[in-house]
């Protein structure tokens, strides 16, 4: 009797468990879904809060930007390029359309390879999109600023120029603070398989200004604060722009594990110099934890990667920095 129940039992509890399970899955995929479709429509709004909290000038560091554009143009008019340039993050610049791009992005569900990834994504712009924290983001152009005034401008959120140079004797010249941000420019590989950084166009002025090439295997050990790199990367960068930064690391990993030596990832330190932030930010995971917590799921559909619409080519063009090579 016993083992006639069990031959009768056993398999109806297994397909109870499995139609137990299809439910809970089933609830879940219900749920995220409606996560997705919320933080669309919170993202949508508070974009559109902060792209007017930018016309009204009421982000304190993008009024910076503008008053210290100005004493920069009066003071040396032969900046007027790069500093314009810079300038336009006072308002709905470079720094806030990438953010609507990605918003925009978000919204393709092929972009992503299943719903969490794009719902991680989702919320991270919703925190970037929050006006103390965007503040804080623009102190790394508004610094950019203030090393071009050569010291007569001071830096803000940041330690000072001198103070960052006593500790890292390491000087990659002014705008150091946006290298590796992907809204101002890009790692290139050269031939030789060492990779450097490339201003995007209107920016390639910082290359007269510091007249040699940032190679990232040295950039990646030296590199001094940003608050892109330090504090904002996982919410100021889109996940192709993180797949992207991955694959320089990988590349140049594997050139120096041939060689038999070591080489670290740059996020895989955080350095000091920060001061003055938002709660917001100093709440904020590290760049390293944040990596680390979400590095399983940093996997794009390859299309998501070649698709040439995301690569905006015709917006920015980029400008090596390895002068006359």
């Amino acid at each position: 009797m016993t083992g006639w129940l069990s031959r009768i039992l056993l398999p109806l509890g297994a397909v109870l468990l499995m139609l137990t399970l299809a439910g809970c899955s089933d609830n879940g995929a219900a749920e995220q879904a409606r996560q997705i479709e919320k933080y669309t429509e919170l993202n949508k709004g508070r974009l559109a809060a902060l792209g007017a909290m930018l016309d009204k000038g009421e982000v304190r560091n993008a009024t910076l930007i503008r008053h210290y554009a100005e004493q920069l143009n009066q003071k040396d008019p032969s900046l007027a390029p790069i500093v314009t340039a810079l300038a336009s993050d006072a308002g709905k610049g470079p720094l806030f359309e990438s953010l609507r791009r990605r918003l925009d992005e978000a919204q393709n569900p092929a972009n992503f390879v299943d719903e969490t990834m794009r719902l991680d994504e989702l919320e991270n712009l919703y925190q970037a999109a929050d006006p103390a924290l965007y503040n804080d983001m623009l102190s790394d152009p508004l610094n950019a600023l203030a090393d071009m005034s050569g010291g007569s401008l001071p830096r803000v959120n940041a330690v000072s120029r001198e103070s960052e140079l006593t500790g890292n004797g390491d000087d990659f010249g002014p705008g150091s603070q946006l290298i590796g941000n992907p809204t101002y420019g890009e790692w290139q590989t050269g031939s030789n398989g060492t990779s450097f950084w490339a201003w995007y166009g209107m920016y390639s002025m910082f290359s007269n200004l510091f007249h040699r090439p940032v190679y990232y295997d040295n950039w990646s050990s030296r590199r001094h604060y940003s608050y892109y790199n330090d504090v904002g990367r996982y919410r100021y960068s889109s996940p192709r722009d993180v797949l992207k930064q991955q694959q320089v690391f990988t590349q140049t990993k594997k050139r120096f594990d041939n060689q038999g030596k070591r080489f670290d990832s740059p996020y895989a330190k955080t350095r000091n110099g920060a001061t003055g932030l938002s709660r917001q930010s100093q709440q904020a995971p590290s760049v390293a934890q944040a990596t680390k917590a979400s590095t399983e799921r940093q996997k794009f559909r390859s299309n998501y990667a070649k698709d040439s619409s995301f690569r905006n080519s015709g917006n920015r063009t980029s400008r090596s920095s390895r002068r006359g090579k």
